[in-house]
């Protein structure tokens, strides 16, 4: 078994910081920005605070297209099992590609792309879109019918609310 190896880190102190720490991975060092004013005990306890919660992130940003196949074909089973067959995708995988968008859905070749951007958010909402691009591989369009489909994921209105959010705050206008 490997052993996970701590990496380097760079500790900057900081006197106009006063309560905030930030850490952000700088190749292949890790900067964590502290107030000034903490001890050597509490540079510890951050540190490692930090470390864990880059570690977290990076985890969910390493999601894989087979875990979202896995997720999707999870989501046919719960919210869309009679359809069978005409719900199940040919791939799905993330993509960098999508700035306007937050999934997209090519009924001709079956193929769902998720963007990159989702990664991070809680999974009802990962969940939800991936639910949305699976509804237009049964009905392509945003008709009533499709969004019956979709409706049947209990967090539906909840996941827009939340991505409406996201929209509004980042300022860049998405597309349905």
């Amino acid at each position: 078994m490997a052993a996970t190896r701590k990496p380097v880190v760079e500790v900057r102190r900081s006197q106009r910081r006063r309560r905030t720490v930030s850490a952000y991975r700088d190749g292949e060092r890790v900067v964590v920005l502290i107030p000034d004013q903490f001890s050597r005990a509490e540079e510890s306890e951050w540190v490692d605070r930090m470390l864990a919660r880059l570690a977290a992130r990076e985890g969910r940003l390493a999601r894989s297209d087979d875990e979202l196949l896995a997720r999707a074909t999870r989501l046919i089973n719960l919210y869309l099992p009679e359809h069978g067959a005409a719900a199940v995708p040919t791939s799905v995988r993330w993509v960098t590609n999508q700035n306007g968008r937050w999934g997209s859905c090519t009924p001709a070749d079956r193929t769902i792309r998720i963007s990159h951007r989702i990664q991070d958010m809680p999974d009802w909402v990962v969940d939800y879109v991936l639910l949305h691009e699976l509804a237009h591989l049964i009905v392509p369009s945003h008709n009533a019918s499709f969004w019956g489909l979709v409706g049947r994921y209990p967090k539906t209105e909840r996941a827009r609310g939340y991505l409406e959010g996201v929209a509004a705050a980042s300022g860049v206008p998405l597309a349905d």
